[in-house]
């Protein structure tokens, strides 16, 4: 057995799609385990630009079978539509794709809720994608959410219906938003229903017997571990547990089934939304980053605030993932900047902190320490190996692996798949030689 989890170190989009499209070849199953389609996992394939929010990046390969767990929040349009630009690709997900009855379903007044949440936040917008993600999951929290499973049983689903519009009518009526139609809402999920059923499937028992069996399973993790609910920067975090922690309850498998963890970084910081970002770059530099990197969010399009890679935020990270190793993407951004700052450490009220603070209120305090590194002219793009890479990127590297005390297994040199160096033996129980 060796089954491996995949998720971001940082504030998401850290390109984790390509990291995971990458492996996939290695691994029999794929699975999702929480968030919904306010991810956006984009993959370059044959020069193609293809962007998942809500199906596993593995999907793409037609010989893996796809699970999406029941920590995730499922948009039935927002699925349907995703399935049906996959098969415009000439891509099929008929007898790959496995979703949980106990997923729950994200409705179109989940939506308008979190519309008037974000008006009534004033100067504290949380700056949410405006998907209904966190209505979806405060629904399920409050344990009267309409979950996947009740697409089969219409007259539960019904009743389901017309208890919650009534109640988030309540909601609207108050802030003079429309009234919400649960007929309407009804009859629409029993015509998505019919789409649906056949992908329904104990997702929790199917993976014990897959795994109970020798099949491989590779977990991806949507957003990042500084956004997870409870271990993020919190308000400004997402709703679900996007630390490796969350795989296990978001797939309904036991801890013992997951063998590592490979966390995925930036050379550099990015942040979509509110939230203190101490290594955050105002002006011409924090400009450079925006246009080369096109650090523009996959599912909004926002542009994506940046600033320096932060070694204290990624340590901390790494520590409550357990990660075993690193891949490091967008490398190439980097390319011939004369000088490459690292933040080594944070300073709050004049005192240096021994670990990441997530209380925001010290965190949008606290003065970032710096270490410089000297930048390379060499371009990365051309490395077919680590020995082409720039002396100096190697030097940014070894830091990078001291500093985090977890190895570099993978570095991404571009948005292709062809652009990624395997560093020898660090992945070697997860990838098998000549399927990378």
């Amino acid at each position: 057995m060796a089954n491996l989890v995949v998720l971001g170190t940082q504030w998401g989009d850290e390109g984790k799609g390509k990291i995971i499209d990458l492996l996939t070849p290695s691994f029999d199953m794929v699975a999702r385990y929480q968030g919904g389609h306010n991810a956006g996992h984009t993959v370059y394939v044959g020069g193609k630009k293809v962007i998942l929010h809500l199906l596993p990046s593995g999907i793409l390969h037609p010989d893996k079978m796809c699970f999406i767990g029941n920590g995730v929040v499922v948009h039935p349009p927002a699925l349907l539509k995703e399935i049906a630009e996959l098969e415009d690709f000439g891509i099929s997900v008929d007898g790959r794709l496995r979703i949980s009855p106990n997923a729950h379903l994200i409705l179109p007044y989940h939506l308008q809720q979190e519309s008037i949440s974000e008006q009534a936040g004033g100067t504290f917008q949380i700056g949410t994608t405006c998907r209904g993600i966190g209505p979806a999951y405060q629904d399920k929290a409050s344990r009267y959410g309409i979950r996947v499973g009740d697409l089969r049983n219409p007259s539960l689903l019904r009743k389901k219906c017309e208890h919650m519009a009534a109640e988030k009518n309540i909601l609207f009526a108050h802030h003079g938003k429309p009234q919400v139609d649960f007929i309407q809402i009804y009859e629409e999920l029993m015509a998505q229903a019919e789409k649906i059923l056949p992908f329904i499937q104990d997702v929790s028992a199917a993976l014990d017997r897959e795994l109970r069996a020798g099949k491989k399973l590779l977990i991806e993790g949507a957003q990042g571990a500084l956004l997870d609910i409870d271990h993020g920067t919190y308000p400004f975090v997402t709703s679900s547990n996007s630390t490796s922690g969350g795989a296990c309850t978001g797939l309904g498998i036991s801890p013992d089934k997951i063998d590592g963890v490979l966390g995925v970084t930036k050379a550099y910081t990015t942040r979509v939304g509110e939230g203190p970002f101490p290594t955050e770059l105002d002006g011409d530099l924090g400009r450079f980053f925006l246009d080369r990197g096109r650090e523009y969010g996959a599912t909004t399009g926002r542009p994506r605030r940046c600033g320096w890679f932060d070694a204290v935020a990624v340590s901390y990270a790494c520590r409550i993932n357990g990660v075993s190793a690193i891949a490091l993407t967008k490398s190439d951004i980097l390319d011939g900047l004369d000088e490459i700052q690292v933040c080594t450490g944070y300073r709050y009220k004049n005192k240096r902190l021994k670990s990441f603070p997530t209380e925001c209120w010290v965190l949008e305090e606290v003065v970032p320490e710096y270490r410089a590194f000297k930048g390379w002219e060499k371009s990365v793009v051309s490395a077919e190996s680590l020995e082409d890479l720039p002396r100096e990127f190697l030097d940014y590297m070894s830091f990078i692996e001291d500093a985090l005390e977890a190895e570099i297994a993978i570095v991404s040199t571009g948005v292709e798949r062809r652009d990624t160096l395997l560093v020898d033996g660090v992945l070697s129980r997860w990838v098998v030689p000549g399927r990378e």
